[in-house]
């Protein structure tokens, strides 16, 4: 493992490995400074084949997105068996532990097939409390948390296209929707509300994936088969 400061890259370099992020590419199009303020809180990690990234267990509240290279899920420290998920270039990770304030429910592993593996890592104590505006302005905090229910939501729909006769499979729908103004504290506030919930219901199904034997695939073929359908 190789933390480098994000000083040490030049910046079109960052840049450039940033555009593929949904949410730090919305944020640099409409806020440069807002973007350098989550850059100088932001560190990337380099991890060789093998190499473990994230342990269950840890308690970090740290928020990561693959740059370069492809992550396994493992259930457990043990790593044994085929991995439950694979993390793709693009994808966030560390989200859920995040939302629900609960440990790391799974131990991440640079994929042993894959050449080095680039991960940025946001320390995201820097947003503070929800309806703080400094030094994460309320627009900055809702095209995160824009991001992150459009994506815990996507989720869900895959997991339930996959089991739709599954207890958990329609309990997201009863998640409601945020139908208020635009743009202000009270969708913020929504917008988090509906994160932590969706967090919280998306760690009860991997709970379940976490118990799946290893006839089965791994998760992520599971999705691209239920996307194909």
């Amino acid at each position: 493992m190789e933390i480098k400061l994000i000083q040490k890259f030049q910046r079109e370099t960052v840049d450039q490995l940033l555009s593929a992020i949904p949410f730090f590419k919305a944020v640099r199009q409409h806020d440069l400074g807002q973007f350098e303020v989550l850059l100088a809180h932001s560190r990337i990690i380099t991890f060789q084949p093998g190499e473990v990234v994230v342990h269950r267990g840890d308690g970090d509240q740290s928020l990561y997105f693959l740059l370069k290279g492809c992550l396994a899920v493992y259930p457990s420290e043990a790593l044994q068996g085929e991995p439950v998920n694979m993390i793709t270039p693009g994808e966030v990770f560390g989200d859920l532990a995040r939302l629900t304030h609960q440990p790391r429910s799974a131990t991440i592993v640079a994929d042993h097939k894959s050449r080095e593996a680039m991960v940025f890592a946001a320390d995201f104590s820097v947003f503070g409390e929800l309806d703080s505006i400094s030094p994460i302005s309320l627009h900055t905090k809702l095209l995160y948390y824009r991001n992150t229910v459009h994506n815990l939501r996507w989720k869900l729909e895959v997991y339930r296209s996959m089991h739709p006769d599954a207890p958990l499979a329609n309990e997201h729908r009863a998640i409601k929707l945020y139908v208020g103004p635009k743009g202000c504290l009270q969708e913020l506030q929504s917008l988090h509300e509906q994160a932590c919930k969706l967090a919280a219901l998306l760690v009860s199904w991997n709970h379940r994936f976490g118990a799946i034997t290893h006839d089965e695939p791994p998760v992520s073929d599971r999705l691209v088969k239920a996307l194909e359908r």
